[in-house]
Parts: structure tokens; sequence; C-alpha cells
């Protein structure tokens, strides 16, 4: 038992050493608890045009679907809160999460790390890693870990870590030390700030969010034309939305991370408003090479930058 719970610290302490915030050990099982809450979402078409959610249900239910022989996943969480935000109040708002390098190549590569460490220095085995790209409900699992609750804007939450954070996952074909189930209890009680803050009225119910009234949807998300009717309502926001977590009081405990290939172009920060509305191509190309914008492009960019600005700026 003493050998096992060793190893299992070993490998924490790699991914600690890697700068992920949390690591914590699971056996592979199906999620059935989470079988209804998921359907229902899908059943009132809150996914939206993200046909992707509908598909492969059953994968994201069952690991061994997805991960042929998969035995264990190891959750991981990564803090990508700044030390700085964007200097113009009045310039367009880019969610945090997007300021560095795209976290999907970032996550990937650490564990990617994390595996061939195990290959060598635990026992030889397979496994491949998941970083919000592929069926995974990693929330599901981050909770399952006990590294969080679900609050009511369908965030995980964490009482040390609050919730800027991204997580990760990677499936091994082979058996290790599991921790302990220990599900953290809701500790948003009767707090509704977040459910207050949204501008577009998209928590429409206790952890459930109703993607097609969402920022982040609306301007990540959708391709073709933003939905009219919130027209007035995106609080300036041009690439995600981090209202919700940006007025949750368990954010009061967040602490910048020091992830070097999240640090911001120092010119990204300086944009003005003016800048921001007249950005061209190059600059474009330019602030964010290797970045996450690039998902919605230099096309879905200046949408969502003409849906923002004021009819009476011409």
């Amino acid at each position: 038992m003493q050998k096992e719970k060793h190893l299992s610290n070993i490998i924490k302490s790699k991914a600690k050493d890697l700068g992920f915030l949390e690591c914590a050990i699971l056996p592979v099982q199906e999620l059935a608890d989470e079988k209804e809450h998921f359907q229902k979402w899908l059943n009132k078409e809150m996914h939206g045009k993200m046909a992707y959610m509908a598909r492969n249900l059953e994968k994201r239910l069952n690991p061994e679907l997805l991960y042929e022989n998969a035995k264990t996943i190891i959750v991981v969480l990564q803090n990508y809160y700044p030390k700085a935000t964007q200097k113009d109040e009045t310039a367009p708002v880019l969610s945090k999460y997007a300021y560095g390098t795209d976290y999907h190549f970032v996550m990937k590569d650490k564990l990617e790390t994390l595996l061939s460490f195990i290959q060598n220095e635990i026992a030889p085995c397979n496994g491949r890693p998941f970083v919000d790209s592929a069926p995974v409900l990693e929330r599901a699992w981050a909770k399952r870990a006990g590294l969080g609750w679900v609050g009511k804007n369908s965030n995980l939450i964490s009482v040390t870590h609050g919730s800027f954070f991204f997580i990760g996952e990677l499936m091994l074909d082979i058996e290790l030390p599991y921790d302990e189930s220990k599900l953290v209890r809701d500790h948003c009680g009767n707090c509704t700030r977040c459910v207050d803050a949204c501008p577009t009225k998209a928590i429409v119910s206790n952890q459930v969010v109703d993607a097609r009234k969402c920022i982040s949807y609306q301007t990540i998300e959708l391709r073709g034309d933003l939905d009219e009717k919130l027209k007035g309502q995106f609080k300036n926001r041009i690439f995600g939305c981090d209202i919700c977590q940006d007025v949750c009081p368990w954010n009061l405990k967040s602490k910048p991370h020091d992830e070097p290939n999240f640090l911001p172009k120092s010119k990204l920060l300086e944009l003005t408003r003016d800048e921001w509305h007249n950005i061209d191509k190059p600059l474009f190309k330019d602030i964010f090479k290797n970045s996450a914008v690039k998902r919605t492009g230099f096309k879905g960019l200046k949408r969502n930058l003409r849906f923002i600005q004021p009819e009476t700026d011409g």
C-alpha cells in the first residue's frame, strides 16, 4: 500500500513540476449519473449549432469506448489567471484564457511529457492526452476527482483556486494507485452573482447554460451571423466572456499563473479601442500567432467587432 501511494506521489509531483495546479488519478468508469442532465440539455437544443456535442454520447459517458483498453484517467488543472489585463477600459474585451498561446497546444505538450515520464519511470503503457478536443466530460471527471464542484454557471469551481483554470486528462491502459473518491460539496449556496451578472441571461437554471445565449458561444463557436436579439448585450466582449467568473467570490482566491506560454504580447494589452476596431490582417496575425483567437479567425473577429460597435460610430 505504501509503495502504491509512493507511485501516486511521484506522478503528482511530476505534474506539479510541469506547472499543473492539481492532479488526481482515477479509475475509468462509466459516468452514468451525467447522462440525464446532458441529454436534457441536448433535447432542449441548448447546444445551438455545436452539432458535435450531440455526437458520440456514449463515448462521453464511457471512456472505454473512446480510448480502447482505458483503465486510468489522470485529471489535471492548469491556471490561466493573468497578472495584467487590457489597459484601455473602453476597448473591446478578450477573454483572459486567450491572452497567450492556445491552451490546447500547451497542455497537450505537458500531458505528453507526463505520459513519457510514466512510461519511463513508472511502467510501460500506452496513453492519450485530451484537452477539450474530444468527447470527454472533463468537468464531471474533475468533480469526481474532488477537484471542485460545478457552480451555477456550469464551471468547475475550486475552494483553493477559484475557476480560472483549464481541465485536461490523460488516459492510460494500465492501472495505477487511485485517489479515494471525495466529492466536494456545492459551496455556491444562495449566491446568484453569476446568474445576475450575465448580460444575455444565458444561465437559465442551476448548472445549466443555454449556449445560444452565451457570449462565448456567439463570439467563438457560432459561424455566420450573430443573434441580432442579443445586440447591445455583449458588454464589449469580442472573444469569449469572463463575466460570470469575474463576479464569482471564489475567484478572489485566483492567483496569477507563471506559465510563460500564456503571457500575452504587450501590444495586445495596450491596444486602444480605436486600434481594435481598425485592426487589419497583418496586425491580427502578429498578435494572435498560435492563439486560440485563430479559432474564430480574422473574419470572425471583425464580425464580432462590428456587432458591438454602436451604430453612431459609423
